[in-house]
């Protein structure tokens, strides 16, 4: 019987240090998937970024075209 108990005891350690490694490996996972989604969305923000930059630019060049237009059509008047 006092052998059964340790064995018994055993198993249940065992079991417990199976299911803290499992729990370990999920909570790892779920760390880089994380990681993963905010390197996502970060690179994502750039993009936008760069592309709200581009309009700005663009807006501003069409503004700089429009105004030497008037400036031309002022001095051929």
């Amino acid at each position: 019987r006092q052998f059964s108990e340790k064995d018994k005891d055993y198993f249940v350690y065992q079991a417990r240090q199976n299911y803290l490694r499992q729990q370990m490996t999920v909570y790892g996972e779920l760390d880089a998937t994380k990681l993963r989604e905010q390197e996502a969305l970060a690179k994502l923000d750039a993009v936008t970024l760069r592309e709200q930059q581009t309009a700005l630019r663009e807006q501003q060049a069409l503004e700089e075209i429009e105004r030497l237009k008037a400036l031309l059509a002022e001095k051929k008047s």
